[in-house]
């Protein structure tokens, strides 16, 4: 047997652990979008993927359920070789992996409830057209999900009167319809104001814990992955720039993955501008002065 195959009988008999990444590379043409990374989340972890836009969080999610091919690396997801996976195949590992998008992606005309349960068209046959098309069970399931994130009463409703923390709530509901072991979300509050957000990521943590579920979540916002996730892993430029239990971790070192310190969306967004423009960098230095943020007592930039 060879060294890798003996690394794949390994892997698959740890139960323990449910996402194995090695050296995972993605280029889209000139662009390196992974560079090498590498991730394990055991069963039950809660990981935040913290990094500015482009430093491939979503692209590294993406892969995690066969929504991107590696350009090399693995990917090994409750013991299956993603990229190897086709078909129905695919689609059984999909059903065990519930996704929370950024934009929510529900579908405005439809109800509350009739969007819940399309997170449950996996396991149907043909098309669902309204309410009464779906089986009583999954109709009393749904209720119970919406009740679980607090919108029982809103049920039907339609799903575009809702507001933005009401809606990703009913994001939440449809992918715990599958019943996932593992539960991905791509900036889930992105879009939200802060105290939606903090409610939201809340929110998942509780559904996690109750339902012993594996979560990996893209943050960009460095309070919010602190207070929430078990470990942060950093991307910086498509690799791992960071890999560490959020017990005993500083904002400072943290921001290592930034270059700078910032505390707020507002200035990662102005980070995120100054970054991309490597030429202008050297005139900035005197105005990082005025914006740099006090931290532990002292200034940082």
């Amino acid at each position: 047997m060879n060294e890798s195959a003996r690394i794949d009988d390994a892997n698959a008999t740890d139960e323990s652990v449910v996402i194995d990444v090695t050296g995972l590379t993605k280029e889209f043409g000139r662009t390196v979008a992974l560079q090498g990374a590498s991730l394990t989340v055991s069963r039950g972890e809660i990981v935040v993927l913290l990094g500015l836009s482009g430093s491939g969080k979503s692209t590294l999610l993406r892969h995690l359920d066969g929504l991107e091919t590696p350009t090399s690396g693995s990917v090994r997801v409750l013991g299956q070789e993603v990229p190897r996976l086709t078909g129905r195949r695919l689609r059984a590992l999909r059903s065990r992996m519930g996704f929370v998008f950024q934009q929510f992606d529900l579908v405005p005309s439809l109800t509350v409830l009739e969007n819940v349960l399309t997170g449950a068209l996996a396991e149907l046959r043909g098309p669902r057209i309204g309410l009464w098309s779906y089986p009583r069970r999954l109709k009393l399931t749904a209720l119970g999900h919406l009740d679980r994130v607090g919108l029982l009463d809103r049920a039907y409703q339609r799903a575009d009167t809702l507001s933005g923390g009401q809606q990703q709530r009913v994001a939440i509901a449809r992918a715990l319809m599958q019943n996932p072991e593992i539960l991905l979300a791509d900036e889930p509050v992105a879009s939200l104001d802060p105290e939606s957000s903090e409610q939201v990521m809340a929110l998942i943590r509780e559904i996690a814990m109750d339902e012993g579920l594996t979560v990996v979540c893209s943050l960009h916002q460095v309070d919010l992955a602190l207070s929430w996730g078990d470990r942060i892993v950093g991307l910086r430029h498509g690799e791992v720039a960071l890999d560490t239990p959020v017990e005993g971790l500083s904002k400072a070192a943290v921001m290592e993955i930034y270059g700078r310190v910032a505390t707020s969306t507002t200035e990662l967004s102005a980070i995120e501008v100054e970054l991309a423009d490597a030429a202008a960098a050297a005139d900035l230095d005197s105005a990082d002065l005025d914006s740099a943020t006090l931290v532990d007592g002292s200034l940082r930039s």
